[in-house]
């Protein structure tokens, strides 16, 4: 009997870290993907931006980029992870526009770069 709940707390613990460990990875890319869309952005490459989006984030994640003036923040929101919905990948990202490319409405919106 303390065998088998000791088991079960045991395989509690695995999955709650498993997935702990999960999310940690998918924030990590969801940085990454932001990152590398502000600076492509920034550039004025909005569609490689979506691209890189797509390839460097987890599968669903969804892209938002918003015109600050003369700089763009661009922000990356993965699905929730089982077992922890509540816990929602994300990564935030902000860089300035070069100057060709600061012309009002040049950037801005947002994107949808899952599949």
């Amino acid at each position: 009997m303390e065998a088998a709940i000791g088991l079960s707390a045991l395989i509690a613990v695995f999955v709650l870290v498993l997935g702990a460990a999960v999310a940690l990875v998918q924030n990590i890319r969801c940085a990454d993907a932001a990152r590398e869309a502000a600076r492509l952005t920034a550039r004025g490459d909005r569609s490689s931006a979506a691209a890189a989006v797509r390839s460097i984030a987890p599968a669903g994640a969804r892209l938002d980029v918003r015109e600050d003036g003369h700089a763009v923040r661009v922000e990356v929101v993965a699905p929730g992870i089982w077992p922890l919905p509540g816990l929602v990948p994300r990564g935030r990202a902000y860089a300035v526009l070069e100057p060709r490319v600061a012309e009002p409405g040049t950037a801005g919106g947002a994107e949808h770069a899952g599949p």
